[in-house]
């Protein structure tokens, strides 16, 4: 079985054939899967009415557990944005009533954010819904296929977390 990045790989070789090719055989099919799994979440959180961006603020608030509330400090280091985008996430989300700040009991000047009910569905939806079209792009793969994938892309990417 060939896909269109042997047939890419094939081409190089022919016109590169003095070149490792082996890192074009591994990336560009991340890079294809990873535009894939980019479709496949937008599909799923849109039917839940919600967006990439959205999804990685409100999961960030369902995973922290009841009361599903986090420091905006906090929200930062799990997103992996700035301050000032962050603030602007908020702000929609509250203005959308998926989130609401708080007073942060151990910090006068501090507050905290955290899931309302209709954001605890939000994101609740979302994810099953993302669960289910993700079981699909593995679905070609055996559950013992599928473990030693995770480990691969574990080793892979630990030198950069």
């Amino acid at each position: 079985m060939q896909d269109e990045v042997d047939h890419l790989v094939e081409a190089w070789a022919r016109e590169r054939g003095d070149l490792d090719l082996a890192p074009v055989e591994v990336f560009s099919r991340i890079s294809r899967l990873a535009r894939r799994v980019d479709q496949v979440r937008r599909e799923a959180f849109s039917a839940h009415g919600i967006e990439l961006w959205e999804f990685d603020v409100l999961a960030a608030l369902r995973r922290a557990g009841a009361p599903y509330q986090l420091s905006p400090g906090r929200l930062l280091r799990e997103t992996l944005v700035t301050s000032g985008t962050m603030t602007n996430r908020v702000d929609r989300l509250t203005a959308r009533g998926l989130v609401e700040r708080y007073p942060d009991p151990d910090d006068r000047r501090g507050v905290l954010v955290r899931l309302t009910p209709e954001g605890k569905l939000a994101v609740d939806g979302a994810f099953e819904a993302l669960l289910e079209a993700e079981h699909g792009l593995v679905a070609t793969l055996s559950a013992k296929d599928r473990r030693q994938l995770a480990v691969l892309l574990r080793q892979l990417l630990a030198p950069f977390s």
